[in-house]
């Protein structure tokens, strides 16, 4: 090939002309790219989006489990209704409903069993198996462990293998979410007066409008839920807008599974709650006293502690644990707001992990509907 300046031209004008068709080949590719990604997040953002709790009660009222508003009593435990009523079942002195639409009260058998584990693989498929030891070991072997647990620590529907666990925990273990509770007292005490001391729904009710009943031996319970079993209560949000701003801003509330829950809980003199365990030890069940008349306690693991007003008490309500006031009717009730927040152990991927598996209405089970 003779060098001349004439072929020096024709190559340099080559190579200007490929590096210009590259550009173009690369930016084709890069947008390609891009909108592949953007349709990627735009998928996995509406099959698992999990809404922040701020808002979310303003698209109206939600199905969990099958029940309009999320409601089954406390943590799906209340009088039976309609036809619920016929479901009840005795368990611990305490009548859960055995409604197969019920998360909170359906048997956590084998079914339930494959349902966690599905959910976990669809989990670790979309997302990653980094951090989940803990959580993948708990749903394998979950039957083995509800069933070998002893008696005073026996969580009803999933357990966390390896994780500290105590009756009681001291409030630094969750101190930021604790001091502004403790901080919002007298908001959330004007909030309850204003939902408490309105005219019942109906005549011959004793219950304001929200309020509901729950089954005790003796005395009444009453409670006024803003989010029960992750799901938010559309009209009782309305009501305490204030309520609803300190939720928002604690940092470690369960807001998007079904353990997490808020609410007002009033017990009247004379009443006994009795001993119960609850769902999960993922958990930690906080009490602000609002109202604490003499002659109440909680016991929690048979550890007694007594309520204070203004104050926080922080439990893990996987133990067993009932709750009782036995003053005269010049006391007045019991009046606690309760949030459940996660257990300080559980690690941030273990959250992330059990918000998609627990999310409201994924484990429901679809055979025969």
């Amino acid at each position: 090939m003779e060098w001349s300046l004439e072929n020096i031209r024709e190559m340099v004008a080559g190579g200007m002309q490929s590096i210009r068709d590259c550009e173009l080949c690369a930016f084709v590719i890069a947008m390609c790219v891009l909108l592949l990604f953007m349709w990627y997040c735009y998928r996995v953002g509406r099959e698992h989006g999990s809404s922040p709790l701020r808002g979310r009660y303003l698209a109206g009222p939600v199905r969990i489990g099958g029940v309009v508003g999320g409601f089954m009593s406390s943590d799906c435990r209340g009088r039976g209704k309609g036809k619920h009523g016929s479901m009840l079942e005795e368990q611990n002195g305490f009548a859960f409903c055995q409604s197969s639409e019920c998360f909170r009260c359906t048997s956590a058998g084998e079914s339930l069993n494959q349902r966690l584990y599905h959910s976990l693989q669809d989990y670790a498929k979309r997302y990653t198996w980094s951090g989940m030891g803990r959580v993948h070991k708990g749903v394998r072997d979950q039957g083995r462990y509800l069933n070998s647990r002893p008696t005073i620590q026996r969580p009803e529907v999933f357990f966390l293998p390896d994780l500290p666990s105590a009756p009681f925990f001291s409030r630094e273990v969750q101190r930021h979410d604790v001091e502004l509770l403790e901080q919002s007292f007298p908001a959330l005490l004007a909030e309850f007066e204003s939902i408490y001391h309105q005219p019942p729904v109906r005549s011959g009710s004793s219950l304001p409008p929200g309020w509901k009943a729950n089954n005790t031996p003796r005395g009444q319970w009453w409670t006024y839920y803003l989010v029960n079993q992750g799901t938010p209560l559309v009209l009782n949000v309305r009501r305490c807008p204030r309520a609803w701003r300190v939720l928002g801003q604690l940092r470690t509330f369960i807001a998007n599974n079904m353990f997490g829950n808020a609410c007002f809980s009033v017990l009247t003199p004379g009443a006994l709650i009795t001993e119960h365990y609850g769902p999960t030890n993922v958990r930690l069940r906080c009490h602000l006293g609002l109202r604490v008349p003499p002659s109440c306690e909680l016991v929690v693991g048979g550890e007694p502690q007594c309520w204070s007003e203004g104050s926080c008490l922080l439990f893990d309500d996987s133990f067993l644990h009932r709750a009782f006031h036995e003053g005269g009717a010049e006391d007045g009730p019991r009046v606690v707001f309760m949030v459940d927040l996660w257990h300080p152990n559980v690690a941030a991927a273990e959250r992330q992990a059990l918000d998609y598996i627990f999310t409201p209405g994924r484990l429901e089970d679809k055979e025969g509907k």
